[in-house]
């Protein structure tokens, strides 16, 4: 049997489970997952290698109206993933309906697979999920319409079925025991990132950007320094906490999904900078990894 093998881009608006998704198909906690929208900020990839085949996912970030440089460079990673992808999973859900005008053409003059998962089925009725099918069977009569529920592992089968099907013959691009294109350093400021989210509301979570400054690999211990930027004082005050409760808390918290991830006892250390204005700030988004030379 030929070897098949390629990109698939999961694009769709915050909140519709794309992350979740790709988690549940590369079966690893890959993508950060909050209930707060707007989570996922980077193109993340996930690597699922089979004995004939191989995928490689690209979660992307939500699709939104940018207000910041921070935005508008999280939309070309979303742009980026539709023009090199072999393959398009637009995700939605029953009472999303998807009217980002720009990207629905771009979908219908490629002519890359595309495959629309409705996801969270599970919410609504058979009735329901059928009138959602028909209505994207007219927006796109020659794609693939597929329901799911990413939760609860509902039809990935047959989705996962069907994304091997559109493949491309091709070797593989990854070693088979590679699950992401990403660092482990990656991996573990998104960890930071997700309990700040889970334990701070408002602007917080959004203000926030987490960077790994050292990662030193010890036989029994590995200790890790991270610093939070934060876009004001008064951010910082908030994640400090009153004498320092709330950031000891979420160094527990984060210590202890990080020592899950590597199977290895951790220390630490958190510090909180302010830098103001750094969604709009071209040279500190280069170095946090958002803008490449490729779209200077």
């Amino acid at each position: 049997m030929a070897h098949k093998a390629g990109f698939v881009s999961i694009i769709g608006y915050p909140n519709v489970g794309k992350s979740t998704l790709m988690n549940a198909l590369v079966g690893e906690r890959l993508s950060i997952i909050t209930p707060k929208a707007q989570t996922t900020r980077h193109r993340i990839m996930g690597i699922l290698s089979g004995e004939d085949f191989q995928i490689i996912y690209s979660d992307t970030p939500g699709i939104i109206k940018p207000h910041y440089l921070l935005h508008r460079s999280m939309m070309s990673a979303v742009m980026a993933s539709l023009s090199d992808a072999d393959e398009i999973l637009l995700v939605t859900e029953i009472d999303t309906p998807f009217e980002n005008e720009q990207i629905l053409e771009q979908l219908r003059d490629s002519s890359t697979p595309l495959i629309v998962v409705i996801n969270k089925v599970d919410l609504s009725s058979e009735t329901i999920v059928k009138q959602s099918i028909e209505k994207w069977k007219i927006q796109f009569p020659t794609a693939d319409i597929i329901p799911v529920s990413a939760l609860h592992l509902f039809n990935l089968g047959n989705l996962l079925d069907l994304i091997i099907e559109k493949l491309p013959e091709a070797p593989g691009y990854y070693p088979k025991d590679e699950l992401s294109d990403r660092s482990v350093r990656f991996f573990v400021s998104e960890m930071i990132r997700e309990k700040i989210f889970m334990l701070f509301g408002e602007e917080v979570p959004y203000s926030c950007e987490v960077i790994v400054d050292t990662f030193k690999e010890e036989d029994n211990l590995d200790r890790i320094e991270a610093t939070i930027y934060v876009s004001r004082e008064s951010q910082k005050a908030i994640l400090l906490g009153k004498q320092g409760k709330s950031i000891k808390k979420l160094g527990m918290e984060a210590r202890k999904e990080i020592e899950t991830f590597l199977d290895k006892h951790i220390f630490l250390g958190l510090t909180i900078k302010v830098e103001k204005n750094w969604r709009e700030n071209e040279r500190l988004l280069k170095r946090f990894g958002y803008i490449t030379n490729n779209e200077e």
